[in-house]
């Protein structure tokens, strides 16, 4: 593992303090498992896992949960409440926008996570192959933004995205039936930001 900064790691323990979080990721969750066909036979990987605020709710519906994310700190919170989770988990600290994980899975959740890594296109290629046949992409991301969803743009490479680059990515990428719907607003005091669900197969 490269000494890749833990731009997280003042933030883990309170993480899971912040409400607006929380429903968000619980908003996330529901609409993924409105959209999406799971069942106690999959296994998924969380990418951008942190200390597991969508893994917790998505967990009841699956078989396994694989959480990968590049912060220690993160994935130490979510090692500790792993005993909560309603199915299987593994934790992998890597940093996929550098690294592979030789791995299949049957789908591929993600929240709020997307905007930390710089190139897109290199990401959904990696997506693509790590999915099995038929396999699913569940992404949530912020819309485009003006870069005051922040206090601190630190690690940050995209002030949200456009839906239709974003479609054009992924549909390069060989994915199939890609589909957004609105996941959640989140109410911060100068404006509101949109967060979308992006959904697609192998």
């Amino acid at each position: 593992m490269k000494n890749t900064p833990d731009h997280f790691a003042h933030k883990s323990k309170s993480w899971d303090m912040n409400s607006k979080r929380v429903q968000n990721a619980k908003g996330i969750a529901d609409l993924i498992v409105k959209n999406i066909e799971l069942s106690p036979a999959i296994e998924l990987m969380d990418f951008g896992a942190g200390t597991g605020l969508l893994s917790y709710f998505i967990a009841p519906h699956v078989k396994k949960i694989v959480a990968i994310d590049n912060s220690p700190s993160m994935l130490e919170e979510f090692k500790k409440k792993c005993d909560e989770f309603e199915c299987e988990t593994e934790v992998i600290q890597k940093d996929l926008s550098r690294e592979i994980v030789e791995r299949k899975f049957d789908g591929i959740i993600s929240s709020m996570t997307i905007h930390h890594v710089e190139d897109q296109k290199a990401l959904f290629s990696k997506f693509y192959e790590m999915l099995n046949e038929n396999g699913f992409i569940a992404i949530a991301d912020l819309d485009s933004e003006d870069g005051s969803f922040h206090s601190d743009n630190t690690g940050v490479f995209h002030h949200g995205f456009d839906r239709e680059m974003l479609k054009s990515v992924a549909k390069e990428a060989g994915f199939r039936n890609i589909t957004f719907s609105l996941a959640n607003t989140i109410n911060k005091p100068h404006r509101d930001f949109t967060v979308f669900l992006m959904t697609a197969y192998k």
